[in-house]
């Protein structure tokens, strides 16, 4: 049996404790340890962006790394970001634009283009799709995404902006 490591991270906001195998890939145990299923593994080799996860605020590939080397990290799973009650701008914005169809990709989609509007809140299209080259879609075409993405920027700026006062108040 191997030997395990402590790891300390907060995970959507809630610090947690456990020991791990030092070979435990952070995707694995999210999935596995923590229960977050939110987070797919797509294709184990980096390529798919299903496994994306916000790491002390940037995405990263939770395929890509050791649970042990998150250590002392924050993260940020699709299932922190939002509820069904109050979904994230971008969860809505896939919803309303169509830009999912079997939904797989989509949580890695949605939190690599949350590091891109927080970087960037009014991207272009191949600003978009720059952010996004390391996700696969194998049902939308893109076309739908890019429209969801831009919705969701809206939906945010919209409700970050200043409110306006009429004279009448």
């Amino acid at each position: 049996m191997a030997e395990k490591v402590p790891v300390t991270l907060t995970i959507n906001g809630i610090e947690t404790h456990s020991s791990v195998e030092a070979r435990t890939l952070l995707v694995h145990y999210l999935r596995e340890d923590l229960g977050l299923t939110g987070t797919h593994v797509g294709c184990d080799t980096s390529q798919c962006g299903a496994c994306t996860v916000q790491l002390d605020g940037m995405a990263v590939k939770s395929c890509t790394m050791f649970a042990v080397q998150a250590s002392g990290s924050s993260v940020t799973t699709i299932e922190g970001i939002g509820s069904v009650e109050k979904m994230h701008p971008l969860q809505t914005g896939f919803w309303e634009m169509h830009g999912l169809q079997c939904g797989f990709c989509t949580p890695g989609m949605i939190m690599s283009t949350i590091d891109l509007l927080e970087r960037n809140p009014n991207p272009t299209d191949d600003q978009i799709r720059h952010a996004l080259e390391g996700n696969f879609c194998r049902c939308t075409g893109y076309h739908n995404i890019l429209r969801a993405v831009h919705y969701a920027a809206d939906l945010m700026s919209a409700s970050s902006a200043p409110e306006v006062l009429s004279a009448d108040d």
